[in-house]
């Protein structure tokens, strides 16, 4: 995802970091499609802070905040059972000389094309009480990167009332608006909503408020309690429908059970569904600043979420490939077969960006077509799969004609303009890419793990291509493929360091530093078993192996910093590819026993972080500190950091489905503290079946007589 850049301009692609996320007390974040609301521990989205409700990338609520009796109400805790809903528990603050409040206050809030909160107050004194409850409320409809760079400006809605409603809108533009409606009647203000009550002793009052974004999905309001209302909800279907397709994954680690139940849930809360009437799932990639379709982070999560199911894969394939590059526009770094790297909707990604989509991404093109090949091992519909080939063929035209910029060989990017991001691969911030000694490569740069991908999208394209009889084209990338296999071994190896160049520079100087990139080159198979082996031994070592996880760059090199973005950090999805990495590696000495580490360390560090693995944290050691400590202004839920312990379950089971040669191969190494691992209703293709492991041992139920089972 987008990182700091210093680019010239404010830029939704280089938006910086968010700013003062996290500075005033820990900050709660729902998310349902492309809507999220950020708000402190009370439940309150405070004016000049960095929260607010978020609809289709602008904010439309800057201000909600709750009086109880003219104060804010004390936080007693905040309850969470899904990525959407949260229940805020708190009490009115004491009168003068006493400890002790009678009122609770509750805050039941979900977030669903807008938002939806339940305020209850129980009195739980011997008297009536009489509560004066106000909700003081405002909107700016700016732009969300203007909020994560803090130049929200002060803007105030233009406000209206009528018949108890309240009506905020965009002095700027009017089609934006938001309308605040009560189920019991207040007073209302501009600004401000009010309501006078009494308690009775032992008794509760209920009001439910719904916030609609101009533009939202009207329904009906159903009758009902307000359970039943909330188990009707869209938001509860979506998750339902969700966790009935997907497989049910269970450990006798409860930690790893909690993990992936967490998982479950944030990936469903994660997904948009298209706009084209299609109803095709694809998935956001994380909460708070990017709730929207990413190329590379899109593809790695469908990737990753495949033991869960494959439509999701497959819808984002579909809408990747509908957004394909069709032209040369040096301004969004459109070329044809491109994939793209994110889209926006704000209010000011015209007047920057051009337009809704860029482009400026140099791994998604690759992904994209061993994404498709996977959907097709998967099970995937073979017609969809076959309608996607021509998208898959002009990526890999891009890969020839745009990516390789100089005819070497490798896929280099450099930015079109100064508007551009200067790193495209997923280290994308601008110190991303160093020399060991710490200085920065200069563009165009090649990096070692997109020539990984890239390695991989011409196998994946040749085992497509055989799939559907064109046996040519199978031939010729394969032979294109062992090419590279061999010109990167010479190129990126370094013998008297025992580890690939993180890239190759504009200069074709090999950029020495040790970094995690590495560990994708044992993920996508482009390392031979030799350099694997001496991959194994520095990765192990404590210079990358934090105890928490993979490290982006090592405690040696130049630019090494725990508290950065991409220069010694954590990120959960990198590590999980790792591991993924030695796994199909399991042979060489150390691998597999690394792996395991690597998988243990990364869910101690999900257990401090209550189940959900956020995108990043920093890569101080283990011994340091006894739990990681987070990046400030790390996304949470995120979507690769969410799926990547799936491909740790995946990795550990050896899973190689082939469905249409009826085929599954499963070579078990399950960690000794994970217990039994099992998969229910696993689905591929048209066949359900469930399996079950432990250690390297390994049971299915319900495999067709026709379907060949390997166990290694």
């Amino acid at each position: 995802m987008s990182a700091a850049d210093n680019a010239s301009g404010p830029s939704p692609l280089n938006a910086g970091e968010p700013a003062g996320l996290g500075a005033y007390g820990e900050t709660i974040t729902l998310v349902e499609g492309g809507s999220f609301c950020l708000s402190d521990r009370r439940g309150d989205v405070e004016p000049g802070r960095p929260q607010g409700l978020f609809f289709r990338d602008a904010r439309v609520l800057s201000r909600w905040e709750l009086l109880v009796d003219g104060k804010p109400p004390e936080p007693l805790s905040v309850l969470s059972p899904e990525a959407f809903a949260a229940r805020f528990v708190l009490r009115r603050p004491p009168q003068a000389g006493l400890a002790d409040s009678t009122l609770l206050v509750t805050r039941d809030r979900m977030v669903a094309d807008g938002m939806h909160e339940l305020i209850t107050l129980e009195n739980m004194g011997r008297e009536a009480t009489a509560v004066v409850l106000e909700l003081h409320v405002d909107a700016d409809f700016v732009d969300l990167f203007s909020v994560k760079e803090g130049r929200s400006g002060g803007r105030r809605a233009e406000m209206t009332t009528t018949d108890g409603e309240l009506l905020l809108h965009d002095r700027s533009d009017l089609s934006r608006g938001l309308a605040l409606t009560s189920s019991v009647e207040p007073m209302v203000l501009p600004g401000t909503m009010i309501w006078r009550v009494v308690v009775p002793a032992g008794g509760r009052w209920q009001t439910e408020i719904t916030a609609s974004p101009a533009g939202a999905a009207q329904r009906a309001p159903t009758q009902g309690t307000v359970g039943e209302r909330y188990r009707a909800s869209e938001p509860v279907r979506k998750i339902q429908a969700w966790r009935n397709t997907a497989t049910d994954i269970t450990s006798d680690s409860q930690l790893l059970t909690r993990v992936l139940r967490r998982t479950e849930s944030d990936l469903g809360a994660l997904q948009i569904h298209s706009d084209t009437g299609t109803g095709r799932p694809f998935v956001a990639a994380g909460a708070p600043w990017f709730m929207t379709l990413f190329g590379r982070d899109s593809l790695l999560t469908a990737w990753m979420s495949l033991p869960l199911e494959v439509d999701l894969a497959l819808g984002t394939l579909q809408q990747l490939a509908e957004l394909q590059g069709q032209a040369v526009d040096p301004l969004v770094e459109e070329e044809p077969g491109r994939i793209m790297h994110e889209m926006r909707r704000g209010p000011a990604v015209g007047q920057v960006l051009g337009g809704q989509i860029y482009y400026g991404t140099v791994d998604a093109t690759p992904l994209f077509v061993m994404l498709l090949a996977e959907c097709l091992r998967w099970g995937a519909d073979p017609n969809a799969i076959q309608a996607l080939l021509p998208a898959a063929d002009q990526a890999i035209a891009w890969i020839t004609e745009y990516g390789d910029r100089d005819g070497d060989g490798f896929v280099e990017y450099q930015r079109a303009t100064d508007r551009g991001l200067i790193n495209q691969g997923w280290k994308d911030s601008f110190d991303g890419i160093n020399f060991a000694e710490g200085r920065l490569a200069e563009a165009p740069i090649a990096l070692c793990e997109v020539q990984g991908y890239v390695y991989a999208a011409y196998l994946g394209r040749a085992e497509l291509a055989e799939a559907f009889g064109d046996y040519p084209t199978a031939t010729r990338l394969r032979d294109r493929a062992a090419q590279l296999r061999i010109k990167f071994a010479e190129q990126f190896w370094l013998p008297e360091r025992g580890w690939y160049a993180v890239a190759l520079d504009g200069g074709k100087r090999k950029v020495d530093a040790l970094t995690s990139n590495v560990a994708h080159c044992l993920w996508s198979g482009i390392a031979t078993d030799e350099h694997a082996a001496e991959l194994v031994q520095h990765l192990a070592g404590a210079e990358m192996d934090s105890g928490f996880g993979l490290r982006t760059l090592a405690t040696s090199m130049g630019a090494y910093n725990p508290m950065s973005y991409h220069c010694g950090s954590v990120w959960p999805h990198d590590t999980a590819i790792a591991v993924a990495g030695l796994m199909r590696y399991r042979h060489v000495p150390g691998a597999a026993e690394l792996a395991i580490r690597l998988a243990g360390g990364l869910l101690d560090a999900a257990a401090a972080f209550d189940g959900r693995l956020p995108e990043l944290f920093c890569g101080f050691p283990r011994g340091r500190f006894a739990a990681p400590v987070p990046y400030p202004t790390s996304c949470s839920p995120q979507a690769w950091a969410s799926a990547a312990p799936l491909l740790l379950v995946r990795s550990f089971l050896g899973l190689q489905p082939d469905v249409p040669n009826r085929t599954l191969t499963i070579s078990p190494r399950v960690p000794s503290d994970w217990g039994r691992l099992v998969l229910s209703e696993f689905r591929l293709g048209d066949t359900t079946l469930d399996l079950e492991a432990a250690g390297d041992h390994v049971r299915t139920s319900g495999v067709p007589d026709d379907w060949q089972l390997i166990i290694e």
